[in-house]
């Protein structure tokens, strides 16, 4: 059949014009996305330093470099010449087993490098798993507020998402009865991020194994995406401790306690001692998807073992008191002004969840609003809770040099000061 131009243009114009719903969501629910609308609103004749309270990427300042060891490993992979081809499409022998030995340690049961996959980072792994339980009619339980990255990918492949709520008033744990409420004999697993992002909370031994409980009930999967930084008082427990009780896969990486988001190294591990997952053909999925997808880089590859077996617990000690000194100028400056309120302060992880009051503000229609004009009159860049669902909330990182964090807070201060309606200024 011969086509007019005029009617091809059309057909093209049909075909590519048409709205991408898995990109609305990408669009509606990207923290990325906010937060290059709200670096477009810097005063760039603002003479101070801009201060990322939105970012969580510590490697950013000098003060959290990572490792001298860790870079050594990079530098000695990439020179030995060994690693300039493909890696091996399973991934590097070597690597797997440094991996499984680490999460080893803090499990009752040793991770087998064979149940372990490597990704491209911690998005890729999301990726993967939300790819791999997009079966015809399946939903995936997801927390709110958590990362919306879980969402976009769910939405791309075509999978139903549901949202149950963690509770301020009770240091961010789950609401375990919103879990079993939105649960239907479709839903095919539930995810935790642990410690928790963006609140900064460690749940507890009790709490994890709630959860898993909870899981085991409903017939379900845990996802759990974890990275081990705790600064307070309660340790860091994995989720893979409760795989007796409930299948767990968890999702993790060298970016944050090695302070190198940069590297993109992540990796899936299963904790099944009683082999549901293979049973199911769930794991055996995880390995096809990711094999048609891309690899974790093969100088990584290469110098994971090193920088596992030799980076210094100085370094980790070093990080976490730097952390730790963060997070409680962050609550204790916080506790000064008067339009937010921060009624937990974090003990793990590089972020602090905070409600905002608009009822005190003149002029500030909502978070998103009050971010975007933080950043034009104090060159403050802080995430909006919208972007994580939950709207005149907000979500500060304080995993900043601290004499910019000082800074940064005492702006935002004088910002809420500026804009309080006049019968709530002190």
């Amino acid at each position: 059949m011969e086509h007019s131009m005029d009617s091809y243009s059309g057909e093209v114009a049909w075909r590519f014009g048409a709205t991408n719903p898995a990109l609305e969501v990408a669009r509606a629910h990207s923290i990325r996305w906010l937060l290059y609308r709200i670096y477009d609103c810097l005063n760039k004749n603002d003479s101070r330093p801009m201060a990322p309270l939105g970012f969580g990427d510590p490697s950013a300042f000098e003060c959290f470099r990572t490792a001298a060891a860790t870079e050594d490993a990079i530098v000695a992979a990439a020179c030995s010449g060994k690693h300039n081809s493909y890696p091996p499409v399973a991934g590097s022998t070597d690597a797997f087993s440094a991996v499984a030995s680490y999460l080893s340690r803090d499990l009752p049961y040793d991770i087998s490098p064979s149940d372990i996959v490597f990704t491209a980072g911690c998005n890729h792994a999301i990726e993967t798993m939300m790819a791999v339980l997009a079966t015809p009619g399946a939903n995936v339980l997801l927390p709110r507020p958590g990362y919306p990255m879980y969402e976009v990918y769910a939405a791309f492949h075509g999978l139903e998402f549901r949202h149950f709520d963690l509770l301020p008033e009770k240091e961010w744990e789950v609401d375990l009865k919103g879990v079993e409420a939105f649960a239907d004999d479709n839903t095919v697993a539930m995810v935790i991020i642990s410690l928790n992002n963006p609140s900064g909370s460690v749940y507890s031994y009790e709490h994890l194994a709630k959860i898993a409980e909870t899981a085991r009930k409903l017939g379900i999967m845990v996802i759990s995406d974890e990275v081990q930084f705790v600064f307070g008082s309660k340790p860091f427990i994995p989720m893979g401790v409760f795989g007796e009780t409930v299948p767990v896969v968890t999702l993790g990486g060298i970016s944050k306690r090695w302070m190198v988001p940069g590297y993109r190294f992540g990796w899936i591990a299963v904790t099944d001692p009683k082999g549901v997952l293979r049973k199911n053909n769930v794991f055996e999925s995880i390995v096809t998807y990711r094999g048609i997808t891309a690899d974790p880089a093969a100088p990584i590859q290469g110098a994971i073992p090193q920088i596992i077996a030799i980076t210094d617990k100085s370094f980790f000690a070093k990080a976490i008191g730097l952390m730790r000194g963060a997070a409680e100028l962050c609550y204790r400056k916080l506790q000064d002004i008067d339009c937010i309120t921060c009624s937990h302060k974090p003990e793990g992880a590089m972020s602090v969840m905070v409600k905002l009051d608009i009822a005190y503000l003149d002029g500030i229609d909502d978070d998103i609003d009050f971010c975007c004009k933080l950043a034009t009159e104090e060159s403050v860049v802080i995430c909006p809770g919208s972007g994580l669902r939950m709207k005149n909330w907000l979500r500060i990182t304080f995993a900043v040099d601290l004499l910019l964090l000082d800074d940064a807070l005492e702006r935002l201060k004088s910002f809420c000061l500026r804009h309080a309606k006049q019968n709530t200024k002190a």
